[in-house]
Formats: C-alpha cells, structure tokens, sequence
C-alpha cells in the first residue's frame, strides 16, 4: 500500500514513513473495500449476482484503485447481459492500471469476435426500441423484439423483467412466470426478479418453486454379488442383481435388430434430408434460371424498343426527307410553269403545274401558282379530265378517281367530270362516295336531264334523292345542262341527248377525244366540235 499523499510504501506504522502524515483512515478504507470485494467474491460464486453488484460497489466506493473489484464488477455485468457497464469498468481499470491488468484481456477478447460485438449492440438497441413500444402502447411489437433479443442476448436480465412485465400486464401470469425462472437461474437474488415473482404468486395463488423439480440422485455404487447399492437423500437403496441369458442366438438376434433399426434410421432420417437437400438444389438452379430468363427478356424487349425508335426516327426523318424533296419538286415544277407561262407556252406551262403542290407552298409562290392557275386553269383542267376520262375507258378507276377530283377542283364544277367521277366510284364498288357525286350532279343541274339521269343511277345502287330537283323529270321542264356538254351514255347503248343548242356559256369537253373546245362568245365557230362531241358520246357511251 501506498501513500495517497506521497506515493510511499507504508509499513505498520500509522504514519506515513517518508511525509508523516496520519494513515489509518487510508487503511481502514483500503481494509472494509478488501472485505466487501471478499463478500461480492463469494456472492458471485453462488450466482447471487445482485448482492455482488451492491458489494463491489461499495468496494470501490471505498477505495476506487480496487482493481480485483473492478474487474470483477465488470464480469458480473457482463453476465447480466450488461455489456456496455462492463466495459466500462474494464476500461477504467485498464487506465489506472495499464500493465499486467486481466482488465485488457476481457476487452480484447471481447473486441476480437466482431459478430458477437455486434450482436450485442444490435440487441441493446432493440431492447431501447422496445421500451419505447412499451411507451407508446404497442405491446405486440414489443414481445415481439423482445424475443429475438432475448435469442441473440439470452442473459439480458431486463430484457426477462420486461416480458413478464408484458405477460402479467396481459394476465399471461404462467409465461410471466416462465421468463422470470429463467431469469432467477441467472442472478438468483434479484430483487426485481423476486418482486415480479410475488406479484405471479398473488395472482394465481400458487408459490413459485426456483428449486429443480427433480434432485439428482447421489449415488454410490457398489457391486457386491452383482447387487448395487446406492444412497438417494438419506435413504439407502439396494437394487437386487438382474438375470441375462447370454446365448449367441441373442446376440445374433439382437445384432440384427441394431442393423434394422440403424437402416430404418438411415431410411427414414437421412435419405429423406439427402432428398430434400437435392431438391432445395435443384428448386435453386430453376429460380436462378428463371432470373436469368426474365432478365434476358427484359432486355431483349428494352433492345426491341430501341430499336423500334429507331426505326420510328428512320421512318420519320424519311418522311421528312420526302416531302421535303415533294416541296422542292413542287417548286421546280412552279418555276418552270412560270418560265412557260411567260414564255407564252401554256400548254408546257399546264403540264408543269399538274406537278405543283399547292398546299406545300408558301405565300408568295401560292399568289403566284394561282395567278398561274386562273390564266392557264381550264387547261389544266382539261388535260385532269381528258386523262380521267381515259383511265375510265380503260378501266382504270383508282387513276380516274385521282384525275377527275383534280379536275373538280380547278374552276367551276362541269358534268362531265363529275358523271365520271361518279361512275368510276360505282365501277369500283364505292357506292357511298357515288351517291355523293351523284346528289352533287343533282345538286349542281337541278331540273335537267343530267339531273334525272344521276337520280336514276343513284337509286339503282340504293341511294335517296335529296333537294328540290330530286322528284323532278329533266325533259318535262325543257330546261338543259350548260352548253355543249352532251350527256355521256351508260350501259344502254342509246343515243345521248342533244346538247344545248345557246352556246353562251362555257365550251362541253369532249368525252370521246379529250379535245378542249372553249367558246368565250367572242366570233370563235364551235359549231363542229359540238357535232363532233355528239358523236363520240355515241361511241363512247356504250360498255
């Protein structure tokens, strides 16, 4: 022992030998802390944790350099499932004495199993987190936290109070009393622990035996003429000698039976785990697959997308390309019409603008295609018409069709075009879009042959009149079609009506030829070609 005051050895003498100062308290305090760390000593050894934890305190209260007694405190802790209080009475003593301390050997063998470190802050964490449940009244999710703590940290003494805890909140007084034996054969005098315990007793009015249901049995044997003898409490028991016939017959026999009862076991016990364990294997190898299947699809259908898009992008940068191309065709065409036109060549001029776009234009070009198009239109419009009407002929609806529509849109509507169109629309099985034509023709001649004629086709193909005109005969009225437009002929064979003698209005194309013949009412003979046009319905008009 050392002085506190100068650090010098003391000897017997209450005076310290070098400063000469008063000792005998420090004695006494460094005797009654040997004497509690004695008592803590020996409650430990009985597991009588609690006592010891009150005795080791009480040690180092009296003199904290008490090294044995921190030490030791800190391996009660550590049995109560303390950890953190554990250490950190290891590590105070590592400090007040750094060589030769066991102190540095609990740490690190505590420190080098990593796993079992974290475990247990895992399950102090858990247990801190079920307080909080407990708190807030979730019970269910407390028990259910404090299972798997008790699992990982089974000597955690807290984690058994508040289980009982729970159960006896509960009315689950048996299970209260489970945890809490549990809980006694860890620190035997527990005073939480007995507390708890009286409260089960009280409710259920049983008490609560911690001793072993059934004592070991001390025996002490001896043979003497085959008998044993033996002691169990304070009596003494002889059990009298056993008879065995012993033949080589038994012993085969029983030989026998261990090989049955050693195949059964092999049977029923481990070929069935080598089955199961097979099938675990093979269960395993298919859900790989089954990944590795649905990943590859998964990314064949996200390569697939990409390359839709891409040809999405293809598709749409051609189309691009195309009508850009169809605009700088439409212009080009524009130009050279312009040149022609200019030039006076109308006819070069028209069939440059067959070729134009017009809804690809721009503003300027558009004023300049239709001041074109107003000069040189009913060119245009003939040549539309006198292609149609040949495609017809020919039995070509789809390219009669595209014609007679362009013709329709250049000036004002003429009967030719659209008898046509109509009939080119019935040939090629679209009565729908014929009986549109059709009531266009009545609606455009009303009261003419040509209108009675439309009628009587569109009601042959299931169609209804519409209009004012729709009742009304052509020849009843005497009124006609414009100038010079006969009627065209169909599936008859019979001569077509005579076309209006007044040629006034605009010049009829005529169908047999395709010729364009205009009277604009200033000295111009058309008196031929309306003889002429008569005679090509007749030849034309006939299927």
């Amino acid at each position: 022992m050392n002085c506190m005051i100068c650090q010098a050895q003391l000897n017997t003498s209450p005076y310290c030998p070098k400063c000469g100062c008063n000792v005998t308290a420090q004695k006494k305090a460094v005797a009654l802390s040997n004497l509690y760390y004695n008592q803590g000593l020996e409650k430990a050894q009985i597991r009588d944790l609690s006592g010891a934890i009150t005795c080791l305190k009480r040690s180092l209260k009296m003199n904290k350099c008490n090294i044995q007694a921190r030490n030791l405190l800190g391996l009660v802790y550590f049995e109560t499932g303390e950890v953190v209080a554990a250490l950190s009475e290891w590590v105070i003593s590592k400090n007040i004495m750094p060589d030769g301390n066991v102190a540095s050997d609990y740490i690190n063998k505590l420190q080098s199993n990593a796993n079992r470190l974290d475990t247990i802050n895992t399950s102090i964490k858990k247990y801190n987190q079920c307080l909080a449940y407990c708190r807030t009244g979730n019970l269910d999710m407390a028990k259910m936290q404090l299972k798997k703590v008790l699992t990982s940290n089974p000597k955690l003494i807290k984690g058994y109070h508040l289980l009982s805890l729970i159960y006896i909140k509960e009315g689950a007084y048996e299970k209260a009393r489970k945890q809490l034996k549990i809980a006694a054969k860890i620190d035997k005098t527990n005073t939480t622990t007995l507390r708890f315990l009286r409260e089960v007793d009280d409710q259920t009015g049983r008490m609560t035996s911690l001793e072993p249901r059934f004592k070991a049995k001390e025996k002490n044997r001896q043979e003497k003429d085959g008998r044993v003898i033996y002691n169990s409490g304070n009596d003494t028991i002889i059990q009298p000698p056993e008879y065995r016939e012993r033949t080589v017959t038994n012993t085969l026999i029983n030989l026998i039976i261990g090989l049955l009862v050693g195949a059964s076991a092999l049977w029923f016990l481990i070929v069935p785990a080598k089955t199961q364990k097979i099938n675990n294997e093979a269960n395993k190898k298919i859900v790989e697959y089954s990944d590795k299947v649905a990943t590859q699809a998964a990314e064949i259908d996200r390569m697939q997308q990409e390359i839709d898009a891409s040809s999405q992008s293809v598709n749409t940068a051609n189309e691009q390309i195309a009508q850009a191309n169809t605009k700088s065709e439409s212009y080009d065409n524009l130009i050279k019409a312009w040149q022609a036109y200019n030039g006076g060549n109308y006819q070069n001029a028209a069939n440059a603008l067959e070729s134009v776009d017009a809804s690809l234009l721009s503003v300027d070009a558009k004023s300049m295609y239709d001041k074109i198009m107003s000069e040189i239109g009913e060119t245009v419009k003939a040549a539309y018409k006198s292609t149609g009407i040949t495609a017809y002929e020919n039995q070509d609806y789809a390219t009669a069709i595209e014609n007679l529509l362009k013709a329709q849109e250049i000036g004002d509507p003429d009967y030719d075009s659209m008898f046509y169109l109509a009939q080119s629309y019935q040939k090629s099985g679209d009565n729908e879009n014929a009986i549109v034509w059709y009531q266009k023709i009545i609606d455009a001649f009303p009261g003419t042959s040509y209108a009675s004629d439309a009628k009587d086709y569109m009601t042959a193909i299931g169609g209804t009149p519409t209009g004012a005109s729709a009742g009304q005969d052509g020849s009843g009225d005497g009124s006609q079609a414009p100038a010079d437009e006969g009627q065209p002929q169909e599936d008859t064979g019979d001569q077509p009506d005579e076309g209006q003698e007044d040629g006034g209005g605009e010049d009829g194309m005529d169908p047999g030829t395709g010729d364009e013949n205009q009277d604009d009412n200033n000295g111009d003979d058309n008196s031929g070609d309306e003889g002429d046009g008569q005679g090509s319905w007749e030849d034309t008009g006939e299927e």
